[in-house]
């Protein structure tokens, strides 16, 4: 199943509203959360116990990075805070792919839709960068970066394998136990 946040759920319009209106950082984050929320209860939950492979196109990490960003100077510790109110109930992701690019790049692709988020500013993907950079090295062996600028034919082989092989290592875990 592939699946994405925001916008899975009935919640995602609001968080989209939220970004585009970039009024209230902490509610901005704060319907992230409840986006994620009804998202593993309609969606991810229900998959998981089927035994099916669940993609999802962004998930907590990227939550965790971006919301960082947005309420560094509101709130003291915000990867803290983040990770305090997900405690307990969010599901982390067996594997993670990291697709990386260069500031310069992901500013002339984002120019490209024109969207101007202000997630998509130089400043905000920079910090960015370095919160992901540090969310690899809490946990390397959940996290598997491609080199985002190479061809997508490329990448697709590349995490199309990842995934085949971390969905047969977790079954054969499964079986074992």
């Amino acid at each position: 199943m592939i699946t994405c946040e925001p916008g899975s759920t009935w919640i995602g319009e609001a968080v989209r509203r939220a970004i585009r209106e970039h009024a209230d950082p902490i509610a901005e984050a704060l319907l992230f959360v409840a986006d994620h929320a009804a998202h593993l209860r309609e969606v991810v939950r229900p998959a998981l116990s089927a035994d099916r492979l669940v993609i999802s196109d962004r998930y907590i990490d990227s939550r965790l990075v971006y919301q960082q960003v947005t309420l560094e100077g509101i709130i003291p510790d915000p990867l803290t805070w983040l990770r305090a109110v997900h405690h307990g109930w969010t599901i982390m992701p067996d594997l993670t792919i990291l697709l990386a690019v260069p500031v310069h790049v992901a500013l002339e692709r984002t120019g490209k839709r024109g969207s101007g988020e202000h997630f998509e500013q130089e400043s905000v993907l920079t910090k960015v960068q370095e919160y992901y950079m540090q969310l690899v090295e809490e946990d390397t062996a959940r996290f598997l970066i491609l080199d985002g600028t190479l061809p997508p034919e490329h990448i697709l082989k590349v995490a199309g394998e990842a995934i085949r092989f971390r969905f047969d290592e977790m079954n054969r875990k499964k079986k074992k136990s």
